[in-house]
């Protein structure tokens, strides 16, 4: 079967679009043929349809996006506008499915949170005009989201984020969703966690990536803490400088047999404003902690960019001593598997989804507990510094909790773990279509 990934982002290293890929390689491996059409590319991706007003940055969604939330009175214009570029919309994706003949279509998050909203409302008039097979890919939901508690479109959001349709399988991530979706569409989805390709030999150092710390102004007597993640207030991440402030302290880094402990941010800023980067780095200035914020030096593929040397996000890991994960909130983990697959020991915040699904499974990580308030610094006490410390320093403790976790993460996470239940759902959509070909209609574009 011919299956396309839609979304409006298919690039760079935002969680969505590394599972996207993940699924995309594993319906490779099960002999179908994969597309992308979103409103970003990346150049060395599966061959697809690039459809610049998906994106969630072009003007005229992020017009709408910012005049239907926040808001209870809907500008004048507001409906007409969303339904104007629905209509453009309706008309890219009929074209994308017809010239690359799709059988099944898998919306990457672009039914289920809200970020363009004229793009969920085209997807549903399409997938209800032409009853198409769809595996509809939830990574988050608008009512998970604060941010989009306060709007004037409460009925496009009960229509399409997500639509309940005859033709649709809903895929969730996590258990909470799953029973979300459950209580308020009576819809029953399948549950299926983030992975990585466990069955791959970890990167490690290379003639290309060996300079990495060099070029970021560091070097062995650096501790590089590793917050892999998008700088976004949902990430928490002023509790990884607090760590990092913590490790800093001259006490404990005489423990740290006098290593610098500095923060490496590695994902762009920008999704949800500057601000929040801004604040970082007067937390940073503030505390005395080394904040690199280094976006521009890491990509999905390594190479030149404009005459400067860009590494992978997987160059990070390995020269990586811990990794931050403090996020308040999160649909499932895709940086926390990461960590686990590359061996490395880390700090994690228990977010909802890491108490319900992840850490009954018994990993061996420095855990803390906040809840809302990412500047709950008591949360960072002796005993989280001390327990950091073991994992970092003693060769013992780290080897024992590294093993474990990656062989726990393998047996759960891993790409053999998901294949059966991305064949399964295949497996259905192909039954659906065999029933719908006698009814099946060309898409006017």
């Amino acid at each position: 079967m011919n299956v396309g990934f839609l979304s409006t982002r298919l690039a760079g290293t935002d969680g969505v679009s590394l599972e996207t890929a993940k699924l995309a390689a594993i319906c490779s491996r099960l002999g179908h043929s994969v597309s992308y059409c979103a409103g970003e590319l990346d150049a060395d991706g599966p061959p697809g349809m690039l459809v610049p007003e998906m994106h969630f940055t072009h003007p005229e969604a992020r017009w709408i996006h910012d005049h239907s939330f926040g808001v209870v009175d809907p500008a004048p214009d507001l409906l007409s506008r969303i339904a104007s570029m629905a209509d453009t919309l309706r008309h890219a994706i009929a074209t994308y499915i017809n010239d690359f003949a799709i059988d099944v279509l898998v919306p990457e998050n672009a039914l289920s949170i809200p970020m363009h909203v004229p793009l969920g409302m085209a997807l549903t008039d399409v997938i209800a005009e032409s009853g198409l097979a769809v595996i509809n890919h939830n990574h988050d939901f608008y009512w998970e989201r604060e941010r989009f508690q306060v709007n004037c479109i409460g009925e496009v959001l009960s229509t399409a984020f997500p639509p309940n349709l005859p033709s649709v399988q809903h895929v969730v991530i996590n258990s909470l969703a799953q029973d979300a979706l459950r209580a308020r569409l009576g819809v029953e989805a399948t549950l299926l966690a983030n992975i990585f390709d466990f069955a791959s030999a970890a990167p490690a150092l290379t003639p290309f990536n060996h300079d990495l710390r060099t070029a970021l102004g560091l070097s062995d007597q650096h501790l590089l803490i590793l917050q892999p993640t998008r700088v976004v207030p949902r990430k928490g991440i002023e509790l990884a400088i607090e760590l990092v402030r913590r490790l800093r302290e001259p006490a404990i880094r005489t423990r740290l047999l006098g290593k610098e402990a500095v923060l490496l941010l590695t994902h762009h800023a920008g999704d949800e404003g500057l601000d929040y980067l801004q604040q970082l780095r007067q937390q940073a200035a503030e505390a005395g902690v080394p904040l690199l914020y280094a976006a521009d030096r890491f990509a999905p593929v390594a190479g030149e960019r404009a005459g400067q040397k860009v590494y992978s996000l997987w160059d990070a890991y390995v020269h990586a001593d811990f990794v931050t994960y403090p996020s308040l909130v999160e649909g499932f983990g895709n940086a926390l598997i990461e960590t686990l697959y590359f061996r490395l020991p880390a700090l994690v915040n228990r977010y909802d989804v890491y108490k319900a699904d992840i850490g009954p499974k018994g990993f061996d990580l420095v855990e803390i507990d906040v809840k809302g308030d990412p500047r709950a610094f008591a949360a960072i006490d002796n005993a989280t510094v001390d327990a950091v410390v073991e994992g970092i320093m003693d060769p013992v403790t780290r080897r024992r909790a590294v093993e474990h976790n990656y062989a726990l993460a393998r047996q759960h996470y891993s790409f053999e773990a998901a294949t059966p239940i991305v064949a399964m759902l295949l497996a259905r959509a192909q039954r659906d279509i065999n029933r719908g070909q006698e009814d099946a209609i060309d898409l006017p574009v």
